[in-house]
């Protein structure tokens, strides 16, 4: 039997990725595909590269409209999912896609979000360390039959697979943590605004959320105290680069007393041996976003800057797949029982 699955905000980058991996699902039939402004559209007048979904209609994003299914895929705005989510049944699954229902702390949301705190959901990052509170240690297991949950940002996908190996093996310190990453430009999403045309983004890299005011550093410190730190400090500065779709995270910390270049690559490979998406590198090879394009990959490498006393990681994932829709996606088929990898690429589409 097929499982039944809407997208509401389907027009969009992060919708548009969600239906483009829903269609090589092979348990999945593709219900409503809801908008707001789009309302009323076909579907390839925004996404004309799903061309099996070409001629559906675009319909509202209402309650009505989202109910009558298996699973629904919320991704919309930050701030809106909250009170369509509140109202679709309890045994409906329903992955947020926005920022909503993310964070543990009301205090946190309020800070960076200005709004009321919408509530917590399991947050689905599979490969996250939770300690010693599931059997594996990874937060899989607390996705195993959940009915909401709450994807990740992007770059907190990136930064948190970086780093978490290494806090929680004890070889990095979670105090001085530095995070600096590239960004193509679909995280921004597809509002036209003066700073995202080709004109000022060709040939130019900006940053933003400069001076710790980026609404994601909430939600990295949250899983690094999950993977073991007692408190974090990460200064996190991400930049616009010339590229559609992808992020490089170059993250670094101190080198704990008593840790050698051995323990630390050890702690990686430890840490994601058995994952499926994710990858540490050969040493010498560094990740490159190209490669994990289309793909719901994260390449890692790591390193020790001995003159530093640092520890260097970078990764590389694609924003839209492995930052946005695959994650929702994989953390769909752990809630439903089915595979984890079931309609899942790790084949990128370089060059």
């Amino acid at each position: 039997m097929s499982i039944r699955v809407a997208v509401a905000g389907a027009t969009g980058y992060a919708g548009g990725e969600v239906l483009r991996l829903l269609l090589a699902h092979p348990e999945v039939e593709i219900g409503a595909i809801t908008a707001h402004s789009s309302a009323g559209t076909v579907l390839g007048a925004s996404h004309p590269h799903l061309r099996a979904l070409a001629d559906r209609e675009v319909v509202a994003t209402t309650v009505e409209n989202l109910a009558d299914h298996d699973v629904v895929v919320l991704a919309l705005p930050h701030g809106a999912s909250g009170v369509i989510a509140a109202q679709l049944p309890a045994d409906v699954v329903v992955l947020d896609c926005g920022a909503d229902h993310r964070l543990v702390h009301a205090s946190a949301w309020e800070l960076f979000y200005g709004s009321a705190h919408a509530g917590t959901w399991p947050y689905g990052m599979p490969e996250l360390i939770v300690g010693a509170a599931t059997a594996s240690g990874k937060q899989r297991d607390r996705l195993v039959g959940a009915r909401r949950i709450a994807v990740p940002g992007c770059n907190v996908t990136a930064v948190t697979l970086g780093l978490q190996p290494g806090i929680a093996a004890g070889v990095i310190e979670p105090l001085d943590l530095v995070a600096v990453l590239a960004n193509g430009y679909s995280g921004a999403g597809k509002a036209l605004r003066p700073h995202l045309l080709a004109a000022e983004a060709l040939g130019a890299a900006s940053p933003y959320g400069v001076g710790g005011v980026h609404r994601h550093i909430p939600e990295i410190e949250q899983n690094l105290v999950a993977a073991g730190a007692s408190r974090v400090s990460i200064s996190f500065t991400p930049t616009l680069v010339p590229m559609a779709s992808g992020i490089l995270a170059t993250a670094t910390a101190r080198l704990a007393e008593g840790a050698d270049a051995a323990s630390v690559r050890a702690a990686w490979e430890q840490a994601y041996a058995d994952e499926p998406f994710v990858y540490l590198l050969p040493a010498g090879q560094w990740p490159c976003t190209a490669a994990t394009l289309g793909a719901n990959t994260a390449l890692i490498q790591v390193a020790v800057d001995k003159r530093a006393g640092r520890v260097v990681t970078v990764t590389a994932i694609d924003n839209l797949v492995k930052g946005t829709a695959g994650a929702a996606i994989q953390s769909m088929n752990l809630a439903l029982g089915l595979p984890e990898e079931l309609g899942l690429s790790t084949a990128g589409v370089a060059p």
